[in-house]
């Protein structure tokens, strides 16, 4: 039996087409997002930069500054933390601030890679690139797309 007909040729030369569009589209949306981040990233040391901060990059796109290292009991993904801190945009613009009592598994991923850094006691500055923050959607004053910068300081650990 001959599997190379007309309709089968006409479907597989369509197949190819699929294909080929998909990982053309793939290629520009890859394009894109790394354009996008490294955008974020400039914004975040240009940041850093103005305002003093000494930061370590982390393999996850954040950027931190341990100022107080704290004591040894750090917190895990599975502990509630109290933590005191104050949250700005890039443009200096401060969207939140003050003391709040969560599970650490609750908060944004940013905050779940950058507050075990520090124990008890300690305080980190960390900027956060928006794919670790509120992503596309933004939340509340935080725009879409925004890097956010804290300055965190850890004071109970449950």
């Amino acid at each position: 039996m001959n599997h190379f007909t007309s309709k089968n040729t006409k479907k597989t030369s369509f197949l190819v087409i699929i294909a080929s569009f998909l990982a053309i589209f793939a290629i520009f949306s890859n394009t894109a997002c790394s354009k996008s981040s490294a955008s974020e990233s400039d914004q975040m040391i240009s940041y850093a930069k103005s305002n003093n901060i000494t930061y370590i990059s982390d393999p996850s796109g954040i950027l931190y500054e341990i100022i107080t290292p704290g004591n040894s009991t750090h917190p895990t993904i599975n502990n509630t933390i109290t933590v005191t801190y104050v949250g700005t945009l890039m443009n200096g613009k401060q969207f939140d601030a003050g003391t709040i009592t969560y599970a650490l598994s609750n908060l944004i991923p940013g905050w779940q890679i950058a507050v075990p850094k520090i124990g008890i006691g300690g305080e980190i500055k960390v900027l956060i690139p928006s794919s670790l923050g509120y992503g596309s959607r933004g939340s509340g004053s935080i725009p879409g797309n925004s890097p956010l910068y804290f300055d965190i300081k850890l004071s109970a650990v449950k």
